[in-house]
């Protein structure tokens, strides 16, 4: 594979969704432990990618959600009871932005065009 230019690595970088992060600095990042992101992993609320050698890379969208379902598990919540809230607060966000999407155009059709 051949070297990546400094830009193109700078643009992964800027993506939320470039496994960035090994487990031991993701856990640090969002004040867990690394058996803390296996608990959720297994739980299936986030699937870290794998590096070559086999190690975990967690992406910062990962990182925000592990984040969200930490300070549940800290304020009492059971753990696999947090993965399931994460996961509805997840799809309710992307379902009201569905829904706000399918809606714009709807407001610039003239009553005509009904």
């Amino acid at each position: 594979m051949p070297p990546e230019t400094p830009s193109h690595s700078m643009d992964r970088l800027d993506d939320d969704d470039y496994p960035a992060y090994t487990m031991g600095r993701a856990a640090e990042m969002i004040g867990a432990t690394p058996g803390f992101l296996r608990a959720i992993g297994e739980a299936r609320l986030i699937t870290p990618l794998r590096s070559e050698g086999g190690h975990r890379r967690y992406s910062r969208y990962q990182l925000r959600i592990a984040a969200r379902a930490r300070e549940l598990v800290d304020s009492g919540t059971p753990i696999d009871a947090a993965c399931r809230i994460v996961i509805l607060e997840d799809q309710l966000e992307e379902a009201l932005r569905l829904n706000e999407e399918l809606r714009r155009p709807a407001v610039g059709r003239s009553a005509a065009d009904s």
